[in-house]
């Protein structure tokens, strides 16, 4: 396949993205959240078959899986996209099959970019429409909060923590967190390819979070801005093991054959798009779009993108 083609090429050009001195950081206490998926959840890796609302408590009455309501109405935040022209999309350039740049082509492609120009195609009525600009992980919150961009679709993890900051469109995904280790370290669980390890994580991501919370025996932490920066770490002897949501964990190991996903799957949650808290039509709106893509859409997205690393999902029910 020409894309698994381009993988290596694209991990090996990354390297020379990475800066002297990335912060390291221990394990140390600060609370993780969003970690509790209950029997009405999506199984595997499919879509949540409900735009509203679901049963993903995980603390302080906070629910991962409930957005707005999905309705199309042409409030203040739609209206300033129309004028505009066009819908501004914070997404990935670096996450294989996710938000990933061609290196032939230089278009970014993927699963999350497929969405974007779903909700350019609903709102302005041309999923060409878009403007996608590229966001490191650790910069999602802060661009959302001062209008940089309309919404992230960038496999951002839905967490009790973000939600205090910013809004979430309904789940489209369930994620996990896995881990992602050399298949030479012969790793059969997380405390095996973690414990007494340079473990990495990107910044201010989820898996970020849990190892502040956990350091799950981790001898040492590096954070990176991006998540692609873990993968050419393990690759250059840096990092010996990776922590990162199930979605891009398989991504990377698609990238780089000498990698797998080691041990077992924890803290299960959803991804969802990212959105400014006041932009409550935009919110809703694109919670209806994700009703719609539901339709078709997500699974030719899916089978285009995703089936080759993940395999076939499991069917997804109604909350």
């Amino acid at each position: 396949m020409r894309r698994a083609g381009r993988a290596r090429t694209g991990t090996l050009a990354a390297t020379a993205a990475l800066v002297a001195g990335l912060l390291g950081v221990g394990g140390s206490a600060a609370g993780a959240a969003g970690n509790a998926v209950t029997r009405n959840a999506v199984t595997g890796n499919a879509m949540p078959g409900n735009a509203v609302a679901g049963n993903a408590v995980a603390a302080d009455d906070c629910d991962t899986g409930v957005s707005l309501p999905p309705r199309e109405q042409a409030g203040a935040k739609i209206q300033e996209i129309r004028k505009r022209g066009r819908l501004v999309v914070g997404v990935d350039q670096s996450a294989y099959n996710w938000g990933y740049r061609d290196s032939q082509t230089g278009k970014i492609e993927g699963f999350d970019i497929d969405l974007a120009r779903a909700v350019a195609k609903s709102v302005l009525g041309d999923p060409d429409k878009v403007v996608l600009k590229t966001i490191a992980t650790a910069d999602r919150i802060n661009v959302l909060k001062d209008h940089q961009v309309d919404l992230i679709a960038r496999a951002m993890t839905v967490t009790c923590e973000r939600k205090k900051q910013i809004a979430f469109s309904a789940p489209y995904f369930k994620v996990s967190q896995r881990v992602v280790a050399p298949k030479a370290a012969h790793a059969g669980s997380v405390a095996q390819a973690l414990g007494g390890k340079r473990v990495c994580a990107a910044l201010n991501s989820s898996s970020h979070t849990e190892l502040k919370a956990n350091a799950h025996g981790a001898a040492s932490v590096v954070t990176p801005d991006n998540q692609l920066d873990c993968l050419v770490l393990m690759e250059l002897g840096e990092a010996d093991a990776t922590l990162s949501d199930s979605s891009l964990a398989a991504a990377m190991v698609a990238q780089d054959q000498t990698m797998e996903l080691a041990g077992e799957s924890f803290l299960p949650t959803y991804m969802g798009v990212g959105m400014n808290q006041d932009d409550t039509d935009l919110i809703a709106w694109v919670n209806q779009v994700l009703v719609e893509w539901r339709g078709g859409g997500w699974q030719a997205s899916y089978d285009t993108w995703l089936r080759p690393s993940m395999g076939v999902p499991d069917p997804y029910r109604p909350w």
